[in-house]
């Protein structure tokens, strides 16, 4: 029997809002929107793409960047009791993010643990931040550029006795979306599952995926 392992996204799935997009609506320069734009229409990778914006921020900003989105992050409703859902029915739960370290452990930190976090890492030995990428593309990944790769973690972590759940919302999730057994998405990440014909489940709290949870556990008893 196929057991669920969820792989969820942070940024815009976790949190309503995407916390890179607000970081650089606040304290960016006019050179991010470009390179936003940039990322979005696949125009250059998304680990270069997000190197690059943060190499738009000096390092004396962190504490304020963290104090920030501390403040304005908003946990999707439901995460809490999903989380807790994930415990008591043993399922493994890894955050795979394409977000930084600095920012993201913060505000995580209240509703873990999780099976693992995944996610980029922060340097501020420099001028501005430079952000690495630990979980780097293996050969099979089509994209090569994914920054924090999750169909690299997802092939890593699973194994053909798991069912695989991608749950996510944007182009950072597109290429593990491709692999998974099934995709919880909202948001941009629908738009690119429907241009290409990968079946996904629409998702707006994360009482949705309890529901789609308790219906898939029902499935395979």
């Amino acid at each position: 029997m196929t057991k669920p392992m969820i792989f969820c996204d942070f940024d815009g799935t976790i949190t309503n809002n995407d916390n890179i997009v607000k970081i650089m609506e606040h304290f960016g320069p006019i050179e991010a929107k470009q390179i936003k734009e940039d990322i979005l229409a696949q125009n250059i990778s998304i680990q270069e793409g997000v190197k690059n914006l943060f190499s738009l921020l000096p390092t004396s900003k962190k504490e304020e960047i963290i104090h920030f989105v501390l403040n304005s992050a908003e946990i999707r409703e439901g995460f809490s009791a999903f989380v807790r859902y994930t415990h008591e029915n043993g399922i493994p739960l890894y955050i795979v993010s394409g977000g930084i370290d600095f920012f993201l452990e913060p505000v995580l930190e209240p509703y873990g643990p999780f099976t693992k976090v995944f996610c980029n890492h922060a340097s501020f030995a420099l001028e501005t931040i430079d952000i690495h990428y630990p979980h780097q593309c293996d050969e099979l990944c089509s994209s090569q550029g994914c920054g924090c790769c999750k169909p690299t973690i997802i092939r890593k972590h699973s194994s053909p006795k798991h069912f695989n759940i991608l749950i996510g919302d944007s182009i950072t999730d597109f290429e593990a979306a491709k692999i998974a057994d099934a995709v919880l998405a909202r948001d941009f990440l629908i738009q690119k599952c429907e241009e290409t014909g990968i079946s996904y489940t629409p998702f707006e709290t994360f009482h949705d995926c309890i529901e789609y949870l308790d219906e898939l556990v029902g499935a395979k008893s």
